[in-house]
This record gives C-alpha cells, sequence and structure tokens, in this order.
C-alpha cells in the first residue's frame, strides 16, 4: 500500500481526534523501497528513531534464518534499550486472530459468514439507518459493511485520546455494546457492501459473535483456539488489565494532533476502548509465528483460508480480505498481514503467501517513523 493509502487509513482512525497517531488500531502503512538486506531493515529502524521515535525492535524469519535487531531506547527516563523479546500493544493486529477464529467457527459449521449480524445479535446495530439484518460478518470482516468508527467520534477521541481525557480516563473500562452505541448514533459510512470503508466497530461487532456463538468472551476463544495451539507465549488477551507484561517497554505519545511538544508515558491505560478490534499484546517473533502458521494453512482449511485472501480492492496494488491485507511492494513481492497502532505503539507483521519469509516490528512511539520504509527494505533489498 502506498502513502497515499496509509494517509486515508490514519484519516479514517484519527479524523475529528486529537492525536495524531494514538487514536488504537490503525491499518498497515507501505512505503518507498529500500536497499542492501537486513542492513537496509536496520538503516530503516535507524531512520524512524531519528524522526522521533524513541525506539524499535523487529524480528524477521527468512527460510530457517531469523534475524532480530534493536534501536533507540526503551526508557526514556533511564535510557534502557528496546529488547527483541519486548512485547507490546499491537492494536489493529488482533483483527487477524479474531477473523480467524470466525472463520474456523465458520469451518466448524458454527456459523456463515453470510449471517447478518441480526442472526447473533439481534437489535444490536440498529438506529440512524444502521441495520444488522442488511449487514453480514464476512461484510464485518473486509470492512464493507458501511457501520460508522466509532474511534472517529468526537467526545470519544476527547474522552480517551486528548491528553487531557487521557489522563482522566486511561484506566475506564468500556463495553462492546458501549462502543457500538457510540457508532450507531451517527449514519452509517454507506449501504453494506457499497464501498469500503475500515471501522473498528466492524471488529468489535466480530468479537460479540464469536462471545454468542460459543458462550465465551472472544479473547477466551483466541488463546484456545491460536495462542495456545502455536505455543504464543509472549502473547495475550488482556481485557481490562492495564500494565504490561515482561519484559517490555515504556509506550510514548504527544497526546495532541502534533509531532512536536511534550511527550507522554502512556504505557498503563485500560484496553477495553479497543476490545476486539485492537486490545492484544504480542511479541515480534509471536506474530511471524503467527503470520507463517496462518498464511501455511495451519489454522484454517484451505475453503477458509481462500476466503480470507480474498480481497476487496482497497487501492492499486492493495486489498483487504478478512482481517488480513495484500500488499504489493515496490519490488514487486506481495506480502500479507496487518499492522496496529494503539497509544504509544505502532506495529507491522506481514509475510509471502508461501510463509518463507515474515516480519514483524514495532515502534514505541506513536507520531512519527515511516513503518512502511521498513518493510521495503526488508523485502526489496538486493
Amino acid at each position: 500500500m502506498g502513502e497515499d493509502m496509509t494517509a486515508r487509513v490514519r484519516t479514517t482512525l484519527v479524523a475529528a481526534t486529537a492525536v495524531a497517531l494514538s487514536v488504537a488500531l490503525a491499518a498497515p502503512a507501505v512505503a518507498a523501497p529500500g536497499t542492501g538486506g537486513h542492513d537496509a531493515t536496520r538503516r530503516a529502524m535507524e531512520a524512524a528513531v531519528a524522526d522521533g521515535v524513541p525506539g524499535a525492535t523487529a524480528t524477521a524469519r527468512d527460510g530457517h534464518r531469523t534475524w532480530s535487531e534493536t534501536v533507540g531506547v526503551g526508557d526514556l527516563r533511564t535510557g534502557e534499550p528496546r529488547s527483541e523479546r519486548d512485547r507490546y500493544r499491537v492494536g489493529s493486529i488482533t483483527k487477524t486472530f479474531v477473523a480467524t477464529v470466525l472463520l474456523q467457527l465458520e469451518a466448524e459449521g458454527r456459523l456463515s459468514l453470510d449471517d447478518t449480524v441480526d442472526t447473533w445479535l439481534p437489535g444490536v446495530v440498529e438506529g440512524n439507518g444502521h441495520d444488522g439484518g442488511r449487514i453480514t460478518l464476512r461484510q464485518l470482516l473486509n470492512h464493507t459493511s458501511g457501520v460508522y468508527d466509532y474511534t472517529v467520534d468526537e467526545e470519544f477521541t476527547r474522552t480517551y485520546f486528548a491528553k487531557d481525557g487521557f489522563f482522566e480516563h486511561r484506566y475506564d473500562t468500556v463495553t462492546p455494546r458501549e462502543l457500538v452505541e457510540i457508532a450507531t448514533a451517527h449514519e452509517p459510512d454507506f449501504a453494506p457492501g457499497t464501498s469500503w470503508n475500515y471501522s473498528n466497530t466492524n471488529y468489535v461487532l466480530a468479537g460479540m459473535v464469536i462471545e454468542e456463538v460459543t458462550g465465551r468472551p472472544y479473547g477466551d476463544e483466541v488463546r484456545r483456539r491460536v495462542i495456545e495451539p502455536l505455543k504464543l507465549r509472549a502473547t495475550s488477551v488482556p481485557g481490562t488489565r492495564a500494565t504490561m507484561p515482561q519484559p517490555s517497554s515504556r509506550a510514548y505519545s504527544k497526546l495532541a494532533r502534533t509531532a512536536t511538544g511534550p511527550t507522554y508515558d502512556v504505557t498503563r491505560l485500560n484496553p477495553s476502548i479497543a476490545g476486539a478490534a485492537g486490545e492484544m499484546i504480542s511479541s515480534s517473533d509471536d506474530l511471524n509465528r503467527f503470520y507463517t502458521a496462518l498464511l501455511r494453512g495451519r489454522l484454517l482449511p484451505a475453503e477458509q483460508l481462500a476466503e480470507m485472501t480474498t480481497t476487496v480492492p482497497v487501492q492499486p496494488g492493495a486489498g483487504y480480505g478478512l482481517g488480513l491485507m495484500k500488499r504489493e511492494l515496490g519490488c514487486g513481492v506481495t506480502v500479507w498481514g496487518h499492522g496496529g497502532g494503539i497509544h504509544g505503539s505502532s506495529s507491522e507483521a506481514v509475510v509471502t503467501k508461501d510463509g518463507r519469509h515474515a516480519l514483524a516490528f514495532n515502534f514505541n512511539g506513536d507520531w512519527s517513523g515511516d513503518s512502511g520504509a521498513v518493510i521495503e527494505a526488508e523485502f526489496c533489498a538486493e
């Protein structure tokens, strides 16, 4: 995905907010090609730190080889460096885990992606033109539902993303139903199936559907079906827990629509404001393992993996599947994955379709840094 698409998706998430990139759950970014193999990847990470990101950590797998690198600091107060083992908040990368669980449930015959939202959540999506009887689960997963994105609501963003609101409300618990009610207080973006627009509300609803179908919270199903089978020991679904597991770095934000001004430590927060759209925590190594297993068919039967990788055009060279984005890089390589941002954390995880080459990384600041350049450097260097 090119820079124009990056800007469009970011704008979808942060328009009318007081935060540049810390609104949760940003979508992936890709920029200009790099050169020089892992040396080029390292230079792209160093450039992000030079641009203001406190620190970066990355791990790549290419065949049987693994490479890890850290640059910058994990703690601005002590100067402690970042660790290749860092846990970090992954934002919208959560969406791929959620889509995987829904597709597993489809494979088991417990639901159909052509079911309407009202089939499982009657009366939840209604008001101001929203109609859950016209929206399918597939449209939730590929962002063609038209359901308004609650993170764009002005009051919500003032409360949870602007400086004064964040420090007053950072430990608040917000329920999925409350997030959906914020969304349905607005008109839909478009009629279901007629366009595409990235909306975090879609995945809050997807998490609610998983709970309705299974009788268990979506996080329990993610743990049972994905985290435990793959032995993702650094990956968790925190729920309302505000603290970070160790090892981890501090997370930083400007809490304003600017790349200048004071820098705030935003490490502790109640991630229920993101829920199934972006609350999860993981590490670079775990993310590589997850996406590699997914694309190699270890988590889904062939039919469901084909559904997941059937994309809706987003921009030339970029498409969005079911919780998974396809991107053609500047050198012609195609990668699959997702990215995510939440307060003080910007992450990316991508893999080639054969699962052979994977990259995952994190910036512990949300106001600067070209994550796309890191991806292009890793996959396009000669």
